[in-house]
């Protein structure tokens, strides 16, 4: 949210208190409350009268992590979801001299200074790491009277700010105004599916704002040395997060939010989606899964899209036995063949289905003020939202899952769940409707996912989730929603993966080849290298199959190569994914999270590392050329391409031309991803 006109003024229709200096403050063992008032100091008693104050918590929800919770008007939470964080007692020290108070957790130590401002300085391991101060903490009442609490923190010289969800934008948030909000909007805007209100800084701290809702980031977008945040209401809680390097703040973030869970070995392998809107039957999806199989293509998943169901019907659950007059003979062909099974689901309920009725009788569905059922015809036409705040709703909604995986379903693709109404919107428990709309994603998640811990066990437990907000990161896997079939959506959707990953999600997947339109055989045989060297692999479209053959006799041999090239690589894969799960460290990483001390991996978002020693630069355009840099991991040594077996010195940028058959995929110095 912007407010400033400049640098002195405030834009019209807008109304701005600034805290002014700390005038009084309460020592407990575990925590410090600070008293601030607004607009000037206090110098005598009556300028205590018909003023407001700023009351500032600060606690320590774990070791290395302050939190502050600044309120104007305590307000009642009751009905407000919350992020579900595993929080401990950690020790903590409050000390007070004449100069300041200092507040101690682990190595973090926020320091505040006594005097006319207010000055909070955040120092981990006695090394300034985040500062706030003057004219930083204000109560800001827009045009429109809603009241935001607004924070600042400092942007430094050469410091870099990263994650905030998976977002298409830059892969440096310098410069941008981020909205947290939840939209479906595709990849090719500044609307993200996956909105996480977390960033991480290169100065080796992280930010994480506590409130499911809008979280409104200026980073540097306004007052160009600071980044800005803040939530409509009378509160607002965030938490600095310190950490040796980016790694350790991911660490100790995923630790209060929740850590990626392992997922089965069969995941890691290629998945095949019926596409969209394509027409498709039983025998289109032997005819498909067969020709893999004679083409030599190893195939894991075989996915059905929404179509599986009877069109206007989405979602009903049953099968279309027009197309499918015997699913669980199908599903058994498929398991024959040595395949798990996925099929596409949402949260929404069209009028025609007859789930509708049943759903409306029994109050499982959003309701409106009146009572009556939330509905529109976006999507479907008519439909219903399933309200999760409901656990009859919850243990419906369940029911039809858990016929389906006795059908021989093995996990979902849970579609949606960005869509979320916030106007005249009415909860079966009462909770706010703008803090559902995020929310709204991870009561939804959870519920499939729970469906498949408990039919099939945790360790086989997965899904295909397009939205995701704080704590979503518990029930994977993530994709990256709707591409274009161009070389720059291909590149967005990389730098969203990117910041996905600096946002705690351990594993992430995109739609090879594109989303939208109709793929060429070049783009499709470069999405295809890229796509089997990230963490999930799958073949999705729209009104096109993607199918290998129906690009070329080479993309045949290229889909064979990079998947064998994968399979190989499973061991490999599989250990990543153990740390990923021990630390939080997702297993594509950005070069800065790998490379932090080498300054040009700082900006770079065209490669990255798929786990801990293979480095990946897809190749984004029609000619084969591939721009790369090589960073040094510490002892000088040559990488190696896994693929050629050429030789790369670190610490220097390359451009190579690369067939179909190749790109750089290069091997740390003294490490074998093949033999782990």
């Amino acid at each position: 949210m912007k407010f400033l006109n400049g640098g002195w003024l405030i834009k019209d229709g807008f109304d701005v208190k600034y805290a002014a200096n700390i005038y009084t403050a309460d020592i407990e063992a575990d925590k410090l409350t600070l008293f601030c008032p607004f607009g000037s100091p206090i110098y005598n008693p009556g300028m205590t009268l018909d003023g407001g104050i700023l009351t500032i918590e600060v606690t320590s929800p774990r070791e290395n992590i302050i939190t502050t919770r600044l309120i104007n008007f305590r307000e009642d939470r009751s009905h407000k979801p919350t992020f579900a964080l595993n929080e401990t007692s950690p020790q903590v020290s409050v000390e007070e001299s004449d100069e300041a108070w200092l507040f101690t957790s682990g190595k973090l130590t926020l320091r505040i200074a006594k005097g006319e401002t207010i000055d909070f300085t955040y120092l981990y391991d006695g090394k300034r790491i985040a500062h706030s101060g003057w004219r930083a903490k204000a109560l800001v009442t827009d045009p429109s009277g809603v009241l935001h609490v607004s924070e600042q923190l400092d942007l430094g010289v050469g410091e870099k700010i990263y994650g905030l969800g998976e977002r298409f934008t830059n892969f440096v948030k310098n410069g941008q105004s981020v909205e947290i909000w939840n939209e479906d909007g595709g990849t090719g805007t500044e609307q993200a599916y996956k909105n996480v209100p977390f960033y991480m800084s290169n100065r080796n701290y992280g930010l994480f704002v506590d409130n499911p809702g809008k979280v409104e980031f200026e980073i540097g977008s306004e007052k160009v040395s600071r980044v800005q945040f803040s939530v409509p209401g009378q509160e607002m809680s965030y938490s600095v997060i310190g950490g040796a390097d980016m790694k350790e703040i991911l660490a100790n973030y995923t630790a209060l939010t929740g850590r990626a869970p392992l997922v089965p070995d069969w995941s890691y392998g290629l998945w095949l989606s019926t596409s969209f809107t394509t027409d498709y039957d039983e025998q289109t999806v032997l005819d498909f899964v067969d020709g893999m199989a004679e083409r030599g293509i190893p195939l894991s998943v075989f996915h059905f899209d929404c179509r599986w169901m009877k069109e206007l019907e989405w979602c009903n659950f049953a099968w279309d036995e027009s197309k499918f007059p015997d699913p669980e003979g199908l599903l058994a062909k498929l398991h024959e063949r040595g395949l798990k099974v996925c099929v596409w689901i949402n949260s929404y309920i069209g009028q025609k289905s007859p789930l509708f009725a049943e759903g409306a009788k029994n109050g499982y569905f959003i309701k409106r003020n009146d009572g009556s059922v939330w509905q529109w015809d976006k999507w479907q036409a008519g439909m219903a939202i399933v309200d999760f705040t409901n656990p009859a709703a919850v243990e419906w909604y369940q029911g039809y899952l858990k016929k389906l995986v006795a059908m021989g379903v093995d996990c979902f693709k849970t579609d949606f769940g960005e869509r979320i109404p916030t106007e005249d919107v009415q909860y079966y428990d009462g909770s706010d409707p703008e803090l559902m709309h995020n929310y709204y994603t991870l009561l939804y998640n959870k519920a499939v996912y729970d469906v498949l811990v408990e039919t099939k066990g945790a360790d086989e437990a997965i899904l295909f989730a397009r939205s995701a907000t704080v704590g979503g990161q518990c029930y994977p896997v993530h994709w990256g929603g709707d591409c274009s079939s161009n070389y720059p959506s291909m590149a967005e959707s990389l730098r969203a993966g990117l910041s996905f990953g600096m946002s705690g999600f351990g594993y992430w997947s995109h739609d090879i080849a594109g989303f939208e339109d109709q793929a060429t055989p070049d783009l499709y045989k470069r999405w295809t290298q890229f796509g089997l060297l990230s963490s999930h692999s799958r073949y999705h479209g729209s009104t096109a199959y993607k199918v290998p053959w129906l690009y070329g006799d080479e993309a045949v041999d290229v889909c064979r190569e990079f998947v064998e090239l994968k399979d190989s690589l499973r061991p490999y894969l599989e250990k990543s994914a153990r740390e990923t799960h021990a630390s939080g460290v997702p297993m594509m990483r950005s070069m800065v999270l790998e490379f932090q001390d080498d300054p040009t991996c700082e900006d770079i978002d065209t490669q990255y590392m798929l786990g801990s020693d293979i480095l990946v630069a897809p190749i984004f355009n029609e000619e084969g050329v591939a721009r790369f840099y090589v960073p040094d991991a510490g002892d000088d040594a040559p990488w190696r391409n896994l693929i050629t077996g050429t030789e790369y010195e670190p610490g220097r940028w390359y451009v190579e031309r690369y067939d179909y058959h190749a790109l750089p995929v290069l091997v740390r110095p003294g490490t074998d991803p093949r033999n782990v």
